[in-house]
């Protein structure tokens, strides 16, 4: 007999972090770093309200969206569901809420980060209808803060 999943979606909040991060540090392909300390994801959240969700099964975490925008255009991170969830839509049904939260927001394109080597993060947003880019680079640049030299 099909087990049939108890699942719901609704927004993350800054106490979902820990279950969240456990999460993603099990899911190969996702890039983890500073950038994803709990105080640079409550900044994230609180800058970004009504973007990012969560799905959970009962009280189990099994998937995230982060989403934001910067005024322009939307960005998407973290999209993650843990592996035994896999193949029920539950990525799509995340991604589509951010999506249609951004369009309420007067948000009409959205852009994200894959890895190269993430095949499975990959083979997800082609199957999506996302667009690989081949047309522009990605430059980082860390340590933004410096001493001013007067």
């Amino acid at each position: 007999m099909k087990r049939v999943l108890d699942m719901r979606i609704r927004e993350i909040e800054i106490n979902d972090y820990d279950e969240m991060y456990r999460l993603w540090t099990r899911i190969p392909g996702i890039g983890l770093s500073s950038a994803d300390s709990r105080s640079n994801i409550q900044k994230f959240l609180l800058r970004n309200k009504g973007l990012s969700f969560l799905c959970l099964e009962g009280e189990k975490l099994i998937g995230t969206v982060l989403c934001g925008h910067d005024g322009r255009r939307g960005y998407i991170y973290h999209v993650a569901v843990d592996e035994d969830y896999r193949g029920k839509g539950i990525g799509r049904a995340l991604v589509e809420k951010s999506l249609n939260q951004l369009k309420t927001e007067g948000i009409n394109k959205c852009h994200l980060f894959v890895l190269v080597d993430n095949s499975i993060g990959n083979s997800f947003w082609t199957s999506l209808g996302w667009t690989k880019r081949e047309d522009i680079f990605v430059y980082s640049k860390a340590n933004l803060i410096n001493k001013l030299q007067y």
